[in-house]
C-alpha cells in the first residue's frame, strides 16, 4: 500500500505554497493549433511544472479536512493517489536538450507574442484581503513556443512520448476519484453536508475537472490524428443543436429502460441548426445529459409511468454577445422553494437513494438515472469551469426551468482556488 513519507509530505507542503496558473479555452486553442514537436514539448514542460502544484494544493486540503473526514479510509485512499501522482511528476526527468534547441527557446521567449487576453472567472469570489495571485513568469513564456523550421532531435520526441505515457497513467489512476471521496460515509452520520465541506467539494471537483482537461488536451494533441474543427479535445465548431439532440436521445433511452416505458416524454428543441461555438463537446454533453435526465424523471414520476403521452420537455437556445444560453423547461411538478438551496449540495436527491459499487470506475461520473445527488452540483462546476453558470427556477406544483449559460467568448480563466 502506498504511503506518504515525511520527506514527500514536506515537498507537497512546499509546492502547495505556489499559485496555480489558469488557462482560458481560447488560449488552449491557440497553444494547440498546428502543434509541432517543440510546441508539444513546451506544453509538456508547462504541465510538468503546473500539475504538481495543483496536486499539492489538493493533498494539503484533503489532509486538513474538518469533522475527522481526513481520517476516513476513502479520503486517505484519494489523498494517496494524488500524492503518488505528485511524486511521479516531480521525479520525472527533465528533457535533455541540445544547446542549440535551448538557445532557440530562449530567443523565442524574447519575442513579443500577443496572446488572447483572459479575464478572471466570475465563479471565483475573491476578498479584498486575498486578491488573485499571478505567476512571476507569464503564461506565454511557459506554455507557448512559436518556433518553425527546426529539425527536432530525437530527444524531443522521446520526452513527449514518455511524458504522455506518464500523464495517461495519472489520469487512469484518478478515474474513480468522484465516486471514492467518502461523502457517503460522512452522510451516514450527518443528514446534510456542512457548508465548509460543500465548499471543499466544489473546489476539489473543480480542480479535478481542470487537471483532467489539461491532461486530456495534451494526450489528444500527442495521440490523436488531426481532425477537422478540433484542437485536441476542443471543437472550434461545436454544434449546439446536434449536441442537445444526442444528449436528449441518450437520456430518453435511459428513462425508457429505467421505467419500462414504450416512449419517454418528448424533447422539443428550439435552436438554430447552424449555431456553433468553441467548446469541449464532452463537457457540454455531460451537462445536457444530466439536466435532461432530471426533467424526464420529474415528468414521468409526476404523471405516472403508465401514460401514453406526457407533457413535452422544451429546450430553447438563445444566442447573445457574451453567452449562449440553453433553457430546459419541464412540467414535472417543480421543487418546493425551501429545497432549492439543497439541490446544489452533494448527495442530496429526491429520488430513491442508490448505492454505488465500490469498484465503480467510470472516468466521468454518470448515474443510471437518479439517486446519487451528484448530477446538478457537478454539472454546475462544468459550466463554471469555462466562465458559464447553471441556474434553476422552479414553480412548485407545475415545473422547473434550468438555465445553462455558456461563455461563447472563451476568454475566462480556469476558476482555481
Amino acid at each position: 500500500m502506498y504511503r506518504i513519507t515525511p520527506q514527500l509530505n514536506e515537498k507537497i507542503r512546499h509546492f502547495a505554497q505556489f499559485p496555480q496558473t489558469g488557462v482560458s479555452l481560447r488560449q488552449m486553442v491557440l497553444f494547440g493549433q498546428n502543434p509541432s514537436p517543440g510546441t508539444l514539448l513546451r506544453a509538456s514542460q508547462f504541465l510538468a511544472e503546473e500539475l504538481p502544484i495543483r496536486l499539492a494544493h489538493r493533498v494539503k486540503e484533503l489532509d486538513e479536512l474538518p469533522h475527522n473526514l481526513n481520517n476516513m479510509p476513502s479520503i486517505v485512499k484519494v489523498k494517496n493517489w494524488y500524492a503518488q501522482s505528485f511524486e511521479d511528476l516531480i521525479n520525472f526527468p527533465k528533457a535533455d536538450l541540445p544547446r542549440s534547441i535551448k538557445d532557440k527557446f530562449a530567443a523565442s521567449a524574447l519575442k513579443e507574442t500577443k496572446l488572447p487576453e483572459s479575464r478572471p472567472n466570475l465563479s471565483v469570489k475573491y476578498s479584498s484581503s486575498s486578491p488573485p495571485k499571478h505567476q512571476a513568469v507569464p503564461l506565454d513564456h511557459r506554455y507557448y513556443s512559436n518556433i518553425d523550421g527546426i529539425d527536432w532531435p530525437p530527444e524531443v520526441y522521446h520526452y513527449n512520448e514518455k511524458f504522455t505515457k506518464l500523464i495517461e497513467a495519472i489520469k487512469r489512476r484518478h478515474d474513480p476519484v468522484v465516486t471514492t471521496v467518502g461523502i457517503m460515509e460522512y452522510k451516514q452520520h450527518r443528514k446534510l453536508i456542512d457548508t465548509d465541506v460543500q465548499a471543499f467539494l466544489d473546489r476539489f471537483y473543480m480542480s479535478r475537472i481542470g487537471i483532467r482537461m489539461l491532461i486530456g488536451q495534451q494526450v489528444a494533441l500527442n495521440r490523436l490524428a488531426s481532425r477537422p474543427d478540433y484542437v485536441g479535445i476542443i471543437c472550434t465548431k461545436t454544434n449546439i443543436a446536434e449536441t442537445v439532440q444526442e444528449a436528449a436521445d441518450n437520456a430518453k433511452y435511459i428513462c425508457e429502460d429505467y421505467y419500462g416505458l414504450f416512449r419517454a416524454p418528448e424533447v422539443q428543441l428550439h435552436c438554430p441548426q447552424d449555431l456553433i461555438f468553441t467548446y469541449v463537446p464532452s463537457h457540454l454533453s455531460h451537462m445536457l445529459f444530466e439536466l435532461l435526465k432530471n426533467s424526464l424523471r420529474a415528468v414521468v414520476e409526476t404523471f405516472g409511468d403508465g401514460k401514453d403521452e406526457y407533457p413535452p420537455i422544451k429546450v430553447i437556445v438563445a444566442e447573445g454577445k457574451e453567452d449562449i444560453t440553453i433553457k430546459i423547461s419541464d412540467e414535472g411538478g417543480g421543487i418546493p422553494r425551501s429545497s432549492i438551496p439543497l439541490v446544489w449540495t452533494y448527495m442530496y436527491t429526491t429520488a430513491q437513494a442508490q448505492e454505488l459499487d465500490p469498484n465503480f470506475n467510470q472516468s466521468d461520473f454518470k448515474a443510471p438515472l437518479a439517486g446519487f445527488g451528484y448530477g446538478l452540483p457537478i454539472s454546475r462546476l462544468y459550466a463554471r469551469y469555462f466562465g458559464g453558470d447553471l441556474k434553476l427556477i422552479s414553480m412548485e406544483g407545475f415545473g422547473t426551468d434550468v438555465y445553462l449559460h455558456l461563455n461563447r467568448i472563451s476568454n475566462s480563466d480556469e476558476p482555481l482556488q
